[in-house]
C-alpha cells in the first residue's frame, strides 16, 4: 500500500533537505509516529517523488537520506501563516518594550521575503496586511516603557557571555541614582507595561529586580557571573503573582457558579490546581508572592470571587 499524505510528504522532504546527516527510519518514526512499516512507506513515497534524493551508509549498517542543498527550490519557501507568526512575534517584543528583538525579527522577515519572485512578493504582502488586520496584534495599543536600545543590546551581550556588568540605575520609587552598582545579570523580564533585569547585587548580596527604563549607563567588566547552583529562572518566578517579591503565601481562590466556567478557562498561575465545587463554583490553589499585583487582578472579577491566603499569623 501506497503512503498519500501529501502533508506528511512535504514536511518528510523538508526534513530531509534541512538535515545535513540525512534522515533515518528511526527519525521518521519518531517525527510522525508511526510504525516501521509506514515509515518505509513514507521514505519510498518520497524517493519517487524526487529521484535526486541521496542515500548514506551510517554506523551499524544504518541507512540515512538527504537532498542535496537546494533540491527542493521554492518548496521551501515560507507560508502565509508562518509569516504572520514572525510579525506577531515582533509586533509582541515591541509593545512589550524588546525594540532589540522586534528589530532583529523585522530584518530576517524582510530577508525572508525578498528572497520571493516580484509576483508572488506582492500577492503576500497584500495577504499579509489583511491577515495582520484581522489579527490585531501589530495595532493594539498598550503602554510600555522606553528602554534605549544600547543598554538591552548590553545587557544582552553580558547575560550570554556570563559576565558582571558595571551600571549607573536609577530607582523607580526614590529616582535615586546608584552609580557602578555592580550587577551579576541574569534575565531580561518582559511583559505587563514594566520591564526588569533579574540580576545579583554584589551590594545587598542578593537576587533583586531592576526596572529595565532605570539603566541610564551599562558596561561590561571582565570577571565571570555564575548563576547560583540549581538556579531555576522558572521557578524562582512561580513564586511571584506577577513581579513583586514578598514572602509566598498559600493562596485560594473561590469563583462563584456564574463566573466558574469563566475563570476554568484561565491559567492563573503556573502551579495551580483546580477544583470544582458540588455547587458548581470552581476553587483554584497555588502558592505564590505578590498579594498586592493579586488584589489588582482580581478587581475585574468584581464581586465573583471569595479570597483566602494562608500567612503566617492565620487565614485572612
Amino acid at each position: 500500500m501506497r503512503y498519500a499524505r501529501q502533508e506528511d510528504l512535504q514536511k518528510l522532504a523538508l526534513m530531509m533537505q534541512g538535515s545535513a546527516e540525512g534522515v533515518c527510519l528511526a527519525d521518521i518514526e519518531r517525527a510522525f509516529a508511526v510504525s516501521r512499516r509506514t515509515a518505509e512507506r513514507m521514505r519510498d513515497a518520497v524517493r519517487n517523488a524526487y529521484p535526486q534524493i541521496e542515500e548514506i551508509a551510517g554506523e551499524a549498517g544504518r541507512k540515512y537520506w538527504r537532498f542535496p542543498p537546494g533540491s527542493l527550490g521554492r518548496m521551501v519557501e515560507p507560508t502565509l501563516d508562518e509569516l504572520t507568526a514572525g510579525h506577531r512575534a515582533a509586533a509582541i517584543a515591541r509593545r512589550e518594550g524588546d525594540e532589540l528583538t522586534a528589530e532583529v525579527l523585522e530584518r530576517l522577515l524582510v530577508k525572508v521575503q525578498a528572497m520571493f519572485r516580484a509576483d508572488r512578493r506582492r500577492t503576500m504582502a497584500a495577504d499579509l496586511e489583511a491577515q495582520l488586520m484581522a489579527d490585531g496584534v501589530a495595532f493594539r495599543p498598550g503602554p510600555r516603557e522606553r528602554i534605549a536600545p544600547d543598554i538591552l543590546s548590553a545587557l544582552r551581550e553580558a547575560i550570554l557571555a556570563g559576565v558582571m556588568i558595571s551600571a549607573d540605575h536609577r530607582a523607580r520609587g526614590t529616582a535615586r541614582l546608584s552609580r557602578n552598582t555592580r550587577l551579576g545579570p541574569i534575565a531580561m523580564l518582559f511583559g505587563q507595561g514594566r520591564q526588569y533585569l533579574l540580576a545579583w547585587s554584589e551590594y545587598q548580596d542578593a537576587l533583586r529586580l531592576f526596572a529595565l527604563a532605570g539603566f541610564e549607563r551599562v558596561s561590561l567588566e571582565p570577571d565571570i557571573y555564575t548563576r547560583p547552583d540549581g538556579f531555576d529562572l522558572q521557578d524562582w518566578l512561580s513564586e511571584s503573582f506577577g513581579i513583586w517579591r514578598e514572602e509566598p503565601q498559600d493562596v485560594e481562590w473561590r469563583f462563584l457558579p456564574d463566573v466558574a466556567d469563566e475563570a476554568a478557562g484561565y491559567v492563573f498561575h503556573p502551579k495551580q490546581t483546580m477544583e470544582r465545587l458540588e455547587d458548581g463554583s470552581l476553587l483554584v490553589r497555588f502558592r505564590a508572592g505578590g498579594r498586592q499585583e493579586m488584589e489588582w487582578y482580581l478587581a475585574r472579577w468584581g464581586d465573583r470571587v471569595e479570597v483566602n491566603v494562608q500567612v503566617k499569623t492565620g487565614l485572612v
